[in-house]
């Protein structure tokens, strides 16, 4: 059962926050997704969106082990059997997005998009029983028929680009991928040993490696987290100046802005927010956290504050801000950006609790 006090940490490398109230907001806000008439999809299924579906996906099991749940929400079992409805309806659905309604590439894109998303969730829960389910499995076939064996794109997946930032937009196939290698990283029963896959493993881990120096620091930062099981996706060298990037971005407050993890350029021609949000500390303390560093460095400690800090009491959230335009940050459109934030700053507290 929830609590309504905070959670107190055993440490002072775990700061005290409101698990509770967190896991009633992304509850909310999943269930809302869900219900959302632009979300929802034929069979009763609903998209799975990389701000709220996907982050909820990610974080909601680790708040569930921190508040001592003994099961999956409804509001999980619910998402779970939409995916899973999905997966096993693949050939006979449309993709999220088709040619004919939002004009080509899209059909490819929302096929490629999806797959990955699919097998990563579906292989995060799996990693909770021990066992890579047969619903994952296919996720994972599926996923692997999709990927990329031509081009300068070769390894990698068709990703959704409606120029929104940083998930759908031009470089969003490399954290596309970064995203399949966390999957199969956390994939239980030794699933990146399968000899089935090796080849498809080669091909990601060139396309990882050769585009690296192109990419954003947003990008290598998700990179950092999935090369925690995933070997050979960065040389000792490379972690190295990655972390100590990281380090020099970490703000006077101890938090990080999104705005400083890439070049990015909002369409309404306001300023990108420069302050510090929780989807980027939360980011940078787990990628961090999944790369060995200890709670005790002063720089995941000072991190970990700021998310203790910045928590919303009343509504359990933590705000971030959208690079593509300015929003009011009330509406639920305007809460795309803290729902992942949220997400974020979850899993790197409960890494650390």
């Amino acid at each position: 059962m929830r609590g309504s006090a905070s959670i107190e940490a055993p440490a002072a490398s775990a700061p005290a926050w409101n698990a509770a109230a967190a896991a009633g907001y992304l509850d909310k806000r999943q269930a809302w997704w869900m219900g959302w008439q632009p979300a929802q999809r034929e069979g009763g299924t609903a998209c799975v969106s990389c701000h709220t579906a996907l982050s909820y996906a990610l974080s909601r099991p680790a708040l569930r082990r921190v508040l001592g749940e003994s099961a999956p929400s409804p509001v999980e079992r619910a998402m779970l059997d939409s995916i899973t409805q999905r997966v096993s309806h693949w050939t006979e659905f449309q993709p999220f997005y088709t040619d004919a309604k939002d004009g080509a590439p899209k059909s490819a894109e929302s096929r490629g998009t999806e797959a990955v998303l699919n097998a990563l969730i579906l292989a995060n829960y799996d990693s909770e029983r021990g066992k890579l389910s047969d619903t994952t499995r296919a996720a994972f076939a599926v996923a692997w028929s999709l990927q990329l064996k031509s081009g300068e794109k070769k390894g990698a997946w068709d990703w959704l680009n409606f120029h929104n930032a940083p998930w759908e937009a031009n470089g969003s196939d490399y954290w596309g991928a970064t995203l399949a290698a966390v999957a199969i990283g956390m994939a239980p029963g030794n699933y990146i040993s399968e000899p089935a896959i090796q080849d498809n493993l080669k091909l990601l881990r060139q396309y990882l490696k050769g585009s690296y120096q192109a990419q954003s620091i947003f990008n290598r930062t998700v990179l950092l987290w999935a090369s925690a099981r995933f070997p050979g996706l960065l040389t000792a060298e490379q972690q190295t100046a990655l972390i100590g990037v990281l380090y020099n971005l970490q703000q006077g407050d101890g938090g990080w802005s999104l705005a400083s993890m890439g070049t990015w350029t909002r369409r309404d021609g306001t300023q990108v927010e420069a302050r510090s949000d929780g989807y980027a500390t939360g980011l940078a303390v787990f990628a961090l956290e999944r790369a060995d560093i200890p709670s005790a460095q002063p720089q995941i400690k000072r991190g970990l504050e700021w998310l203790a800090q910045n928590q919303d009491r009343t509504e359990g959230l933590w705000r971030a801000y959208s690079l593509n335009k300015q929003r009011d940050l009330s509406t639920d459109i305007g809460r795309f950006m803290s729902d992942a934030a949220t997400a974020y700053a979850v899993m790197a507290l409960a890494q650390a609790h």
